[in-house]
């Protein structure tokens, strides 16, 4: 006779957690990813690089990856009913 398996699907408050805690790790991969986006922007005229434009786009995207690290912090620490503290 077989074991009864682990049930497919977790309860959404769990699966919400994990997605938060997902996308908490990968926010500093698509900031870093989106940092190199104006070295592959055109130079204007003349073979010139407007670095006028590429830092008003760091300095937005800057910002754009606080705000959202701001939102995702508060509710990280919160625990998703069921689980336990200790666990990894």
């Amino acid at each position: 006779m077989t074991p009864p398996r682990q049930p497919l699907f977790v309860a959404p408050p769990i699966y919400r957690s994990r997605r938060l805690r997902d996308a908490a790790r990968i926010l500093p991969v698509v900031g870093a990813v989106l940092m190199l986006v104006p070295m592959l922007w055109e130079p204007g005229p003349g073979g010139a690089r407007s670095t006028a434009r590429d830092g008003i786009y760091l300095f937005v995207l800057w910002g754009a990856l606080i705000v959202a690290a701001r939102l995702l912090a508060p509710r990280l620490d919160e625990l998703p009913p069921d689980t336990d503290p200790d666990e990894g």
